[in-house]
């Protein structure tokens, strides 16, 4: 037997998967990585500033839904957005990769109304058509007859019969707007968002009127109490709009606070104030953010596209059957 006096060799350690060149120019990088991936990026209004920024495509969930159709050069979707979102891309082009940089980035509306909770509620309504707000899992998709965005709900309610009953989930205070504006009597599911439920009734009345010359433009997710004071009430893209197009020079923002950015950059002239939740010490506002949007990053936006993963997978079956009141949608 032979003997050495080599030192021993310890086994190199692997990099955790996450890891990266800290000095790496990301923005530089993603850009590099789309052409490689064929890429194609996706991000919602309510994202953080980065990732709209290295977006090709920014708008709410109907514009983001028709965007991940007609971008058919496109191999990947980089989905900045939550996971409602980057399912609905996935049913609409199954053909393609789509990834979200979180997979925890998830929805309040969503997880209040699970796909069988909304099936029984079905059953005890045989009659009903089921209209669901985008908000919403592929499985609940599959259970209803119509998807709708803020954007899209008034005409899908519209070209309804209005002699058919309706089902409307999950958001009950999108419902019961629709319900007052379309002049319909709709059954609604109890779900509410997290962000838009928590504005301060009592705190825009008070900055109404420390700026009588704002207008005051909220998303129909607020409950009534608050869109009551509103001069505009709108999806996001409408406020967007509203903001860019309007004749007002001053805006009490009562939607997720992401949106700002885009509305400053369409409307740098524009005098913008977040609608707040609460009063604090200091004079500010609790301004809303979404919690599940701030879960993506401009790191995990990278590595996303670097490895392409987490990606969305669904059952083709359940695909399928998403797909017929998306389609509807679509349609329309």
């Amino acid at each position: 037997m032979t003997s050495s006096t080599s030192a021993p060799q310890h086994p190199t350690r692997a990099l955790p998967d996450s890891w990266f060149d800290p000095s790496l120019d990301l923005f530089e990088e993603i850009e590099k990585l789309k052409k490689e991936r064929k890429a194609v990026v996706l991000a919602h209004y309510y994202q953080e500033a980065d990732l709209q920024d290295i977006a090709d495509v920014l708008g709410d969930s109907l514009q983001l839904a028709q965007a991940a159709r007609a971008r058919k050069d496109a191999e990947v979707i980089l989905f900045l957005g939550v996971h409602f979102m980057a399912e609905t891309a996935k049913i609409l082009c199954p053909e393609k990769t789509v990834v979200l940089p979180d997979l925890a980035a998830g929805c309040s509306l969503a997880d209040s109304c699970p796909a069988e909770a909304l099936a029984a509620w079905r059953q005890q309504h045989p009659d009903h058509v089921v209209v669901t707000y985008i908000n919403s899992t592929a499985a609940t998709k599959a259970e209803s007859d119509w998807i709708c965005t803020s954007s899209n709900a008034q005409r899908i309610i519209e070209a309804i019969p209005k002699d058919q009953p309706i089902l409307f989930a999950p958001d009950r205070n999108l419902g019961a707007w629709l319900a007052k504006t379309c002049g319909r009597e709709m059954a609604l599911w109890p779900g509410s968002c997290i962000v838009h439920i928590t504005f301060s009734e009592r705190q825009i009345v008070r900055l109404k009127a420390e700026h009588p010359d704002a207008e005051f433009i909220a998303h129909p997710e607020c409950e009534d109490n608050v869109l009551r004071h509103a001069d505009f009430i709108g999806s996001t893209s409408k406020l967007l709009e509203r903001v860019a197009k309007g004749s007002a020079t001053k805006f009490i923002v009562g939607t997720e606070t992401g949106i700002l950015h885009e509305m400053r950059r369409q409307a740098p002239d524009k005098v913008l104030i977040p609608a707040p939740v609460e009063a604090r010490d200091d004079g500010s506002c609790g301004c809303q953010e979404c919690p599940y949007m701030r879960l993506n990053t401009l790191e995990k936006a990278y590595l996303a596209l670097r490895d392409l993963r987490p990606s969305i997978e669904l059952d083709e079956d359940l695909r399928l059957r998403a797909l017929v009141p998306l389609e509807r949608m679509l349609s329309i």
